[in-house]
């Protein structure tokens, strides 16, 4: 893609990041996508063949970008407790900081179809190893429970820290929801610790 190609590729995803948080999903028309883009109509279906395709495009280059970030701030981490709390403040930072973001990862892509889901799912697969590897990790480093169910926790700690942003957004984001990384570690924590 040439870089004006792949600008505007860029452009119809951020309006349709917007649009999508506005009017949710399924009120979203092609039309208002392109002109929150500043593109015409048309091109968007030179960049998606349907609207779906923008909203699971939309999820796979937004979380792509998360779990990027997930990783460099894990790297070389020698330690499954601190690579966990670097997860759960990344998560709620990003999320706070693009609202947009949030209310259509937390709500409009639980309305979507079943082939909308399946492609999700296949996205996150990588978010939810990466909480696998921290979890073996912790193991190893002795500082989580030997006899953890490793596929349900992960599934249980991604699952929390989903459902503190819905519940966030739907409070009005009344609140920080970065200030609740610490309380949510510590459930976490007292969860899978193997301590006294």
């Amino acid at each position: 893609m040439t870089s004006k190609k792949n600008d505007k590729y860029h452009l119809i995803l951020q309006g349709a990041l917007k649009v999508f948080a506005e009017n949710g999903y399924h009120r979203s028309q092609v039309s208002k996508i392109a002109k929150a883009a500043g593109v015409a109509d048309g091109t968007i279906y030179l960049y998606f063949k349907r609207k779906e395709d923008i909203l699971i495009r939309l999820f796979q280059e937004k979380l792509g970008e998360l779990v990027g970030k997930f990783h460099e701030s894990v790297k070389g981490t020698t330690d499954a407790v601190e690579a966990l709390r670097t997860v759960c403040s990344i998560h709620f930072s990003e999320l706070e900081s693009n609202p947009e973001l949030a209310y259509v990862t937390q709500i409009e892509l639980r309305q979507s179809d079943l082939e909308l889901r399946k492609e999700i799912g296949n996205a996150l697969k990588p978010y939810i190893l990466l909480i696998e590897n921290i979890l073996e990790q912790g193991i190893q480093e002795q500082k989580f429970r030997s006899d953890l169910n490793v596929k349900l926790v992960r599934s249980l700690i991604f699952g929390a820290m989903d459902e503190a942003v819905t519940s966030w957004l739907i409070s009005g984001r009344k609140y920080s929801l970065s200030d609740q990384t610490d309380d949510t570690l510590s459930f976490f924590l007292n969860g899978v610790s193997g301590g006294n």
